[in-house]
């Protein structure tokens, strides 16, 4: 019963170990479901379910017929438009980073989004051409094409199969890989892998992404000084790449320089304009398109190419090419690459869409942004684009320009749409500095995520010690393996924190049901002769060690080295007891001799497994107070502990070699006469423990109560205390005082009645 008493409560009911409090509340029988039972569910058909599993894989089915044409339509096309727009850009822009000609760059920014609008179930973000993934497979391209010069686009390599041109090779490549991590994404999307994010940590893509950025940032200097330098894309290839750059500064192109700084400057300005007043403005200021369009104009009308040797776009293909046949081969080589383009790509645009669904209130569903970008990768690989994610710069217009749906999605399709059929050759004349330029205009909020450390530092150093690493293996050792050394660092760090935890010793507050750790708080009770320890973690192979070690710290001894002396105290006084020499009378021992020592023989028989047997003194027709002045020269550790309570109440799980090291540690302390009880495990836990045979005749299943204070409360009755353990201060600082019922309950002092004995 629970008596409210203004902002305090009063709890009265018994005293309840897990088996007492089995017995008194019978739980129902739950029908477990078997592996057969979810297949049969998983098999069943009907009408509703056929409609949900359509919708659920078109999700334009549900939100289409509810479209406000007069509400959204007009936002939706003033946003596809501006979005199209960047997207022609970046599209061209990210294909430098796939080291393939820009053009193939408006095909990721074209079906990727048409797939997306019918099987994708954000409304907000822009899907297409994303720096990091176009850094990825960039250095898969580079790394198959080992012979290349990426600065001649006139190049040949003779190995490539069936003589194609180096440019058609790295096109192949790229689009083989793309079409892999899409049939990975499809395959994730349909075996329900979504949750697969879940192991990518905000703080492991942070700084994942501001390293790509770094990436990037590097991989465009070539182009923005128009030098011609070797493709690496091994470990340490950023380094390589910096070398080959400051080995050759003076052969720098001085306009593609001098324009790429005007870009980047202009750029920048505008972009903190459009920040800055953004509640002011209606749409953000596209600077992008103004720049190319001014970039362009005069690139050509001051024939820059021939009179300053700039590097430009060049030819750009109108129309559609065949879809290609993948290289099987090269599904072979990259099969890891495609895992890491895949997982990173999914991770990007699950992040992006996940703010904009809580922002504006809609559900996503992972599996099928999974299946929906698997599938628009493949499309995509398919004619000739590279993989797509979404780019965080792009999305970001795409909302903030007022769109509502995807139909602003397809909108900005139609605009790249009509650049590759009918207006593409106008950008011929732009240079590739003037692209690199707008890629790097777009990485300011990629790099400006450094501020993360300080945020994370002062939050959890754990976090800002992923980021850190994860950024380091990223520059250093590239993408891809960077990629695969961060995840292990993190499941690594998931290892030292509940390898190492923080155990702690509690205590009683304000003599309450209320126990925290004793070295928070100035007034603390402990009852004599109790010790309570808490861990925080799971128990598992890895940290059993470590709980026993910080167990012994808590309580001041080990149990087992006091066994031992116990085990060797007893085998002399058996020895004195049997020689006569040994008499027990009210007052203590009595001995007849002045010392007592084995033999060597006789010490060198005390072996350990006889030292770790439970202490046996059936035979002796007196009992030992081992706390107690000892005959003669035998002297045995004094402990003041009677009662030890483990709270596993954050004990998630324990495995087999755990336990058996658990069992262990509660064998020696119940064989020294320390009590020891569980508290906070759920029947789960016990039920596993009795299946695996924990319990026996020393540990027992009468060790586990509710909580703490059952426990406490058991000890206290058990040993009969009759007066509480108070020092002067904290008696006359309690506010609080509990008292114990002779039926197990509790109540404020102000309600005690003469029956009740004092905590």
């Amino acid at each position: 019963m629970i008596e409210p008493i203004g902002n305090q409560y009063v709890v009265a009911r018994p005293v309840y170990s897990a088996n007492a409090f089995g017995e008194e509340h019978k739980k129902k029988h739950r029908h477990h479901k078997t592996l057969l039972d979810h297949l049969k569910k998983w098999f069943r058909c009907s009408a509703q379910k056929a409609k949900r599993i359509a919708l659920s894989l078109f999700p334009i089915a549900s939100w289409l017929p509810a479209y406000r044409i007069k509400e959204w339509l007009l936002s939706d096309i003033v946003s596809g438009i501006s979005t199209g727009l960047v997207a022609v850009l970046q599209g061209l822009a990210f294909a430098l980073l796939v080291t393939i000609p820009p053009s193939y760059g408006l095909y990721a920014a074209f079906f990727p989004v048409i797939i997306y609008f019918f099987l994708g179930t954000s409304r907000h973000i822009s899907v297409g051409p994303f720096p990091v993934l176009s850094m990825m497979v960039g250095a898969v391209v580079v790394r198959l094409t080992p012979t290349a010069d990426t600065a001649d686009s006139t190049a040949t390599n003779s190995s490539v199969a069936n003589d194609l041109s180096l440019d058609e090779h790295k096109v192949m490549v790229a689009a083989t890989v793309t079409i892999l991590s899409g049939i990975i994404q499809l395959l994730m999307g349909v075996l329900q892998l979504g949750f697969v994010v879940i192991y990518l940590s905000e703080s492991l893509i942070s700084g994942f992404t501001t390293a790509a950025a770094v990436h990037v940032l590097v991989s465009q200097l070539k182009f923005i000084l128009q030098l011609t330098v070797p493709a690496h894309a091994d470990p340490f290839s950023i380094f390589k790449v910096l070398i080959s750059i400051f080995s050759q500064i003076e052969k720098t192109n001085i306009a593609d320089l001098v324009t790429s700084l005007i870009i980047l400057l202009v750029v920048f300005v505008v972009k903190e304009i459009n920040q800055r007043y953004k509640a002011k403005l209606p749409v953000p200021i596209p600077i992008e398109l103004i720049m190319t369009v001014i970039a362009t104009g005069v690139s050509y009308g001051f024939d820059f190419k021939n009179r300053f040797n700039v590097a430009v776009v060049g030819k750009m293909k109108s129309g559609f090419q065949a879809p290609i046949t993948p290289n099987v081969q090269t599904f072979q080589d990259t099969i890891g690459d495609c895992f890491g383009i895949a997982i990173v790509g999914f991770a990007v645009a699950f992040s992006v869409a996940s703010v904009y669904s809580l922002k504006y209130d809609y559900p996503i569903d992972g599996n099928q942004e999974l299946i929906a970008l698997g599938v628009g990768n493949i499309f995509g690989g398919s004619f000739r684009g590279f993989a797509a994610s979404t780019a965080l710069s792009r999305s970001g217009v795409q909302e903030s320009t007022g769109g509502k749906t995807q139909i602003a999605g397809l909108l900005s399709a139609v605009i790249v749409l009509i650049v590759i059929l009918a207006i593409g050759f106008l950008l011929e004349p732009l240079q590739k500095s003037v692209l690199a330029a707008l890629a790097l205009g777009n990485l300011k909020g990629m790099l400006m995520q450094f501020t993360e450390i300080r945020r994370l530092w002062r939050k959890d150093k754990y976090d800002c010690l992923i980021w850190v690493m994860t950024f380091i293996f990223a520059v250093v050792l590239g993408l891809g393996l960077g990629l695969a050394a961060s995840v292990a660092f993190q499941l690594l760090t998931i290892v030292f924190r509940t390898q190492f935890p923080k155990c702690s010793t509690l205590a009683n507050v304000g003599r309450s049901n209320i126990y925290k750790n004793r070295k928070d708080y100035s007034e603390m009770y402990e009852p004599d002769g109790v010790k309570i320890f808490r861990c925080p973690s799971p128990i598992y192979f890895a940290n059993i060690s470590f709980f026993k070690q910080k167990l012994i710290d808590a309580v001041g001894f080990s149990p087992l080295r006091i066994l031992h002396k116990r085990n060797k105290a007893l085998k002399k006084i058996r020895k004195l007891q049997k020689k006569g020499l040994l008499q027990v009378t009210q007052k203590g021992y009595i001995c007849t001799v002045d010392g007592f020592k084995d033999s060597d023989e006789e010490l060198d028989n005390d072996n350990i497994e006889e030292l770790d047997q439970p202490i046996n003194t059936t035979d002796l027709p007196f009992q030992i107070d081992w706390n107690a002045d000892l005959p003669v020269n035998i002297v045995v550790p004094k402990i003041n502990l009677h009662s030890l309570i483990l709270d596993f109440s954050a004990v998630s799980f324990l495995d087999i070699s755990s336990m058996r090291g658990l069992k262990t540690i509660l064998q020696e302390f119940i064989r020294i006469q320390v009590d020891v009880y569980i508290v906070g495990t759920d029947d789960d836990f016990i039920e596993k423990l009795a299946r695996c045979e924990f319990f026996d005749d020393e540990v027992k299943d009468s060790i586990f109560f509710l909580t703490i204070h059952d426990a406490v409360l058991h000890i206290l009755m058990k040993k009969d205390y009759s007066t509480s353990k108070f020092n002067p201060s904290q008696e006359k600082e309690a506010k609080l005082d509990f008292t114990i019922n002779t039926n197990g309950g509790l109540r404020n002092r102000e309600c005690q009645v003469p029956t009740e004995t004092k905590f």
